[in-house]
């Protein structure tokens, strides 16, 4: 069977080896494969792995060898689903194995934005606590997270874990879901409209997928029912946001702050307005990464390729 790998390097940069796909077939393993050189790297191909390397319908209709594609993420709007199924392919994904780390890092995001310590520890670096005539000092105040509210949109694996955190520092939680959860957990929780949401909550969590409904969908207009010390915070997928409108809502005081680790345009673009704006933290697309959960979504992706084989495809989203 042949494997190609299209995008593997944030997956395994040295230390993730590939060893339980391998151990499936023939492995073709390219760290990027740039949009002109997918054809030729994978024409040979009977399975191909993709984080963000696009399939579109022409690419899929030109490999004769193609049966199964598996995703190295969660999410799949990189893959024409409906041209693979047309053809009988299946897509599968990879889910929930970036659960801990992804609710951890909209907590350290959340973090920073009420407590300040980044802009801290840099003033005490540049001498300005040596040189204080007071034992104690603040760049601001520290925002209190205890009995605020934490809204959630979207509220799946990773929305429940942040729920759950959140709950554990004194928030109360609501959340918005197109579809309310038969079991919505362990954690005192009120399911409200999402204006309702925007206009009271002290924080906002974006946990909901992409998709071209939603896309862009937190605008001025959203934005403008928040309250002026509200923060945002943005885990998701960085379309979910209108950019512009976001960088003017924080450059004019609409909202207190963002905390980001996802933009529209990924690698980040050089005019990108969220990188001058106001109180706005950005990391580049790292809450999924850590070791744990690329360990994780290796032996998945590893266990998707060999249900295929099998006969038995798991974690299918198109439906061939």
């Amino acid at each position: 069977m042949k494997i190609v790998i299209l995008d593997g390097y944030t997956i395994n940069p040295g230390d993730n080896p590939w060893y339980p796909v391998e151990a499936l077939g023939e492995c073709a393993i390219y760290d990027r494969t740039p949009p002109e050189l997918v054809l030729e790297r994978a024409r040979e191909a009977e399975i191909i792995l993709t984080s963000k390397v696009k399939l579109t319908e022409a690419v899929i209709r030109d490999l004769p060898n193609l049966r199964y594609i598996s995703l190295l993420a969660t999410g799949y709007n990189n893959v024409d689903l409906v041209a693979a199924a047309r053809r009988g392919i299946p897509v599968a994904n990879v889910p929930a194995y970036s659960t801990a780390s992804v609710a951890q890092t909209a907590i350290g995001l959340l973090l920073e934005l009420a407590s300040g310590i980044g802009i801290h520890n840099a003033a005490v670096k540049a001498g300005e606590w040596v040189s204080s005539p007071d034992h104690s000092f603040w760049k601001r105040s520290i925002v209190e997270l205890d009995s605020l509210t934490i809204g959630i949109v979207g509220y799946g694996s990773i929305g429940r874990a942040i729920a759950r955190v959140a709950s554990a520092f004194g928030m109360q939680v609501i959340a918005y879901a197109p579809r309310l959860p038969a079991d919505p957990g362990t954690v005192p929780i009120r399911f409200v409209p999402l204006d309702e949401l925007f206009a009271t909550s002290d924080v906002v969590s974006l946990n909901c997928p992409q998709t071209p409904e939603n896309t862009g969908f937190v605008n001025s207009s959203l934005l403008a029912l928040m309250k002026p010390t509200a923060f945002l915070i943005n885990v998701a997928r960085g379309g979910l946001v209108n950019e512009t409108d976001l960088a003017n809502a924080l450059n004019y005081g609409v909202i207190a702050g963002a905390g980001l680790d996802v933009v529209a345009v990924e690698p980040m673009l050089a005019d990108n307005p969220l990188l001058g704006a106001a109180n706005c933290i950005i990391t580049p697309h790292i809450a999924w990464a850590s070791l744990a959960a690329r360990q994780r979504l290796m032996t998945i992706v590893a266990g998707n390729i060999a249900s295929f084989l099998a006969g038995r495809p798991l974690n299918v989203v198109n439906a061939p």
